[in-house]
């Protein structure tokens, strides 16, 4: 398994991973997948290989899958239930993890982040240039003009992959697999069996985390200009883990992340994950293991959020280790008016690019859909619009009060300067964290809204069989759409600072967001974590939080996992310290307290946090806080001063809430923040103040 590469793309390193996770019966029992988490270091002598260990000890050659050794240890295979539960008991095995289908969390972006040619972020990386950003998603359309290569260096030395195609990719090939279910082949009608995109998910989030340039870019004439990615000088290596209409399959999507942190990437983009707001804990999550074992080594790892916002507690990919990215809108609509036989006017948006109907009524269809006030567009193939829950009664009033309901629909076409923006969107997932309260996500928010990216030839704009146009752009909302903003955007603070480490390129991020509309005011949204991704501001935050891999062992210790489930995470054998550690002294850019409804009185909650200077060598930063409602909060020391000599300081904050005192709202809690300024730099963390019993 290893990456495809183009000279007709920048770097397209392209590797697909053979669906094959699979289900299927015997007389006796269902086969299943299984993901084994081997400890590698109590291989016997004996075996030469791993490989030869595992299929000698454990199963079968034609049983196994995949192999694992670089961000986890063990491999994935076919097996019955019984059979891994007796391998559960092997003393070799520390974790048995059944396969799990996730799903997708489905060209002014890079202004709206404060991004300008020829100055600032996108000059002072040199546009992200030859950094590599791993995408995680259902491949690629090359032929795209966002994948050209004209102008860009030869593939960076530190690339290790070699190219892996297939179909309709002139390489070889190796496997063919099944979706979930019964066996059977993937439908060659709907899929190609190599890094090639049927669907067009993975070219729009490629294209948006380091599109090129390209003019007169947009689809069927909306949101006209040139689309470009946030790092279009960075290099992207693609890895197929979804099929269409199949899902993506843990056992995939870890062979993916093992493969990408082999080949050399920067950066992994991976726009998946579990739905309904269900998030399993970390060592059984194997995006949770496979990001550590990234992080671990160097590699940033951003995610979304996922979709079923506004829902309590839905957002996803909650590991400290990850960039959890929520989804807001940008300063572009696409509105369009109802116009109801009465009269009446309602407001919505819409991308129908067919026929106007020229103020003509027609018979109204209500398909009986109120999803809030959050409005995105859709490339609909008849006259529609979206409304929002309000309209929606209006609409459903309407209705019920005529025989005969009638209505036009007049389109707009594209508006941009719309205010307020940002906005979260209704869709993004909201927290609070449903595994580590302590640990505020999402983490922030990026365009996730109406976004134009590059699109495959294999699907028309709505993704449905019965469309059969052909668009180079299209236009998809989603958090998906949000993660490549800040996949981008690390690949452009990576050229610009290589020695940062994943975790103080997600500081500088946090605490340089911003956290007011373009109406200047505040963005009132818990959703928004620190607040929006600012570019401007994030090349030089001043000061960052960084964590260590000992850091978040200490975090794993103190949410109760013992030395033996940490290491199914971390692959290599840890020990806790005698004293419990407190999570929420991660030192992580954010500070979250969390007081037992049971409490009686005021109580406090203590944080330790230390930051690093990456600003002037000499620099006096002093704080202000903003504390949240009914809520006192104190700092110690009172400053901190950096030298040539000293470049950490570490502070105290004590939180004190009476909660039967504490008016938390809709939300569940309150927010404020703490900001450190030298008279240059701010930065900024958020506190949340939060009743919740312990998980």
């Amino acid at each position: 398994m290893a990456p495809f590469l183009s000279s007709s793309i920048p770097l397209l390193l392209l590797s697909f991973l053979p669906l094959l996770s699979l289900s299927f019966s015997t007389v006796d029992q269902p086969y299943k997948t299984y993901i084994i988490r081997i400890d590698s270091q109590s291989k016997p002598s004996i075996f030469p290989t791993h490989y030869n260990w595992y299929t000698t000890e454990f199963t079968s050659t034609p049983q196994i899958l995949h192999t694992y050794d670089t961000v986890f240890h063990g491999f994935s295979a076919i097996l019955t239930p019984d059979r891994a539960a007796t391998l559960s008991q092997h003393p070799s095995v520390l974790a048995v993890i059944e396969d799990q289908r996730k799903q997708l969390h489905t060209t002014r972006s890079p202004q709206f982040l404060g991004l300008r040619n020829q100055r600032g972020l996108w000059s002072d990386s040199n546009y992200g240039s030859d950094v590599i950003i791993g995408v995680l998603d259902t491949g690629i359309w090359p032929e795209r003009r966002s994948f050209s290569d004209v102008n860009l260096g030869p593939v960076p030395g530190r690339w290790k992959g070699i190219c892996e195609v297939g179909e309709r990719f002139t390489a070889r090939h190796e496997a063919v697999g099944g979706a979930m279910g019964p066996i059977s082949p993937i439908n060659d009608t709907l899929e190609f069996k190599s890094p090639r995109d049927a669907d067009g998910h993975g070219t729009h989030t490629a294209s948006t985390a380091a599109g090129r340039h390209a003019f007169r870019a947009s689809m069927e004439g909306f949101a006209a200009g040139i689309a470009k990615g946030v790092a279009p000088k960075a290099r992207l290596a693609v890895y197929k883990v979804c099929w269409k209409n199949a899902g993506c399959f843990d056992s995939d999507i870890l062979a993916a992340f093992d493969a990408a942190v082999k080949d050399g990437v920067d950066v992994i983009s991976i726009s998946i994950g579990g739905g309904n707001g269900i998030s399993a804990p970390y060592y059984l999550d194997p995006i949770a293991i496979g990001a550590y074992g990234a992080a671990s080594r160097g590699v940033f790892v951003s995610s979304s959020a996922g979709n079923d916002g506004p829902n309590f507690m839905s957002v996803t990919n909650l590991a400290p280790w990850i960039v959890t990215v929520g989804a807001g809108t940008i300063d572009r609509s696409f509105p369009a008016v109802v116009v109801l036989g009465n009269g009446k006017k309602l407001s919505g948006v819409s991308l129908y690019a067919g026929l106007p109907l020229s103020g003509k009524m027609y018979p109204l269809v209500y398909p009986g859909v109120s999803n809030g006030e959050g409005l995105v567009g859709d490339a609909h193939l008849i006259p529609a619009c979206a409304l929002g829950s309000d309209e929606g009664d209006a609409v459903k009033a309407y209705v019920s009060s005529t025989s005969n309901p009638v209505a036009t629909i007049s389109f707009k076409g594209t508006v941009i300067g719309i205010k307020p923006a940002p906005v979260v969107a209704s869709f993004s997932g909201r927290g609070p964290n449903g595994i580590s309260p302590e640990i505020l996500k999402p983490d922030l928010i990026a365009p996730g809204v109406n976004i134009l990216a590059a699109w495959t030839d294999a699907a028309g704009p709505t993704g449905l069989e019965s469309d059969p146009r052909k668009t180079e752009f299209n236009i998809l909302s989603g958090t998906s759409m949000a993660c490549p903003h800040v996949s981008g955007a690390a690949a452009l603070l990576k050229s610009a600072h290589p020695d940062w480490s994943p975790a103080a390129i997600r500081s500088a991020m946090m605490t340089t967001a911003n956290t007011f509309n373009n109406l200047n005011q505040p963005m009132t949204d818990e959703a928004t974590g620190a607040g929006h991704l600012n570019l401007d501001r994030a090349m030089d935050p001043g000061l960052v939080y960084d964590i260590t891999n000992y850091d978040y062992v200490n975090f794993l210790c103190g949410i109760g996992y013992g030395p033996r489930v940490i290491q199914v995470i971390t692959r290599s054998p840890v020990s806790c310290p005698v004293k419990k550690p407190l999570p929420e002294n991660l030192n992580y850019p954010s500070l979250a307290a969390l007081f037992s409804s049971s409490a009686k009185g005021a109580s406090s909650k203590t944080f330790i946090r230390t930051v690093t200077n990456v600003g002037q060598p000499n620099a006096v930063y002093r704080f202000t806080i903003q504390a949240p409602k009914g809520v006192t909060v104190t700092v110690k020391p009172r400053k901190l001063v950096f030298t040539e000599a000293v470049k950490k300081r570490s502070f105290i904050v004590t939180i004190t809430a009476n909660t039967r005192n504490l008016s938390m709202g809709d939300s569940g809690a309150v927010f404020g923040s703490i900001s450190w300024s030298d008279g240059k730099h701010v930065v900024r963390s958020p506190i949340v103040v939060a009743q919740m019993d312990p998980l």
